[in-house]
């Protein structure tokens, strides 16, 4: 299958990267680089090191949106930091120079290409802000209707993790969500629902860290510092282990089967108190507006054997010198 990653290539955007890349069945055609865990910049440039790391490089590289639509400029979070680290792969430097360098073209302007030569035989997979995809839709209201998103983020029927209301990714640009969620365009929402359901452990890292070349150790290492970062605020049944917020919305969008949805159209809050809660309008459920598809139920067993093959196989194919 065809897919764009829309990564702010944090350390589970970094997992869901090598996840879609050691996947034989995805075709990589691009990555855009955003906001979120870390600036757009940094995000690009975690990017085009991870791609040569892993000798990718021909996979492009385009930059989207710097900032909310509400704002002029962004701030990475305290809690981005926390867990993410100041470099967003945990402080651990990637162990490969940028051999490629980030395309002339917009992000913006590849996706809009890319919907219009593929349709819905392109999977778009946002895991940050859906502010440069709010920027698509805005642009190209005529591709709606061919645009076919599997998104991680938002929380139907549980808290936030930003707050009490919002997930993460949506409250970075509420107003941005609500432009792609009631586009009408075909959306797959994997939120907290899910994705606070799936995990792997530390055991499944340290196997991956034995293989002892240069790409898992990396690998490892950044998925250390995710759990530390994480234990002190997950219970104890949780501890030492990695949520798969990102890498289930790539699987989605390989295997639907994965998850079981309900159909639901949504909206987000845009208002304080609750700036950034994912809403249904009971009007637009009458009206019978385009459903978004909400993931509340996980195939976690089948899920995760899958991505820990996958992965693993992957960085197996590594050299210890490589």
């Amino acid at each position: 299958m065809k897919m764009i990653l829309d990564l702010d290539t944090g350390i589970d955007d970094t997992f869901a990267l090598m996840y879609a890349i050691a996947n034989p069945d995805i075709q990589l055609l691009g990555v855009t680089g955003s906001f979120g865990n870390v600036t757009r910049d940094q995000g690009i440039h975690n990017d085009l090191a991870l791609l040569s790391m892993v000798g990718h490089q021909e996979i492009p590289v385009f930059k989207g949106e710097c900032h909310p639509l509400f704002a002029d400029h962004f701030t990475v979070s305290e809690g981005c930091e926390i867990f993410h680290g100041k470099n967003g792969t945990g402080d651990v430097e990637i162990p490969a120079k940028s051999i490629g360098s980030v395309q002339p073209q917009s992000a913006i302007d590849f996706i809009i290409q890319s919907v219009k030569t593929y349709g819905k035989d392109v999977t778009l997979v946002p895991t940050g802000s859906l502010t440069t995809m709010a920027r698509v839709i805005q642009q190209a209201p005529e591709l709606i209707s061919k645009m076919h998103i599997v998104m991680m983020g938002g929380a139907a029927i549980q808290a936030g993790n930003n707050d009490k209301f919002a997930e993460c990714n949506i409250a970075q640009d509420p107003d941005a969500a609500d432009v792609v969620l009631s586009s009408g365009a075909d959306i797959t929402m994997v939120g907290l629902d899910v994705t606070m359901q799936t995990y792997t452990t530390q055991a499944f890292i340290n196997k991956v860290r034995a293989l002892g070349n240069t790409q898992a150790t990396f690998f490892a290492d950044m998925c250390d510092f995710y759990i530390k970062a994480s234990n002190p605020y997950v219970p104890a049944c949780a501890q030492d282990t990695f949520v798969l917020h990102d890498p289930l919305a790539v699987g989605v969008a390989f295997n639907p089967q994965y998850v079981r949805c309900v159909d639901v159209p949504l909206r987000v809050d845009t208002e304080e108190p609750g700036r950034g809660r994912i809403i249904s309008d009971p009007l637009e459920v009458m009206a019978k507006k385009t459903p978004v598809h909400v993931a509340l139920e996980v195939q976690n067993e089948t899920f995760v054997s899958h991505l820990e093959e996958t992965l693993y196989s992957f960085f197996s194919s590594f050299s210890e010198k490589e």
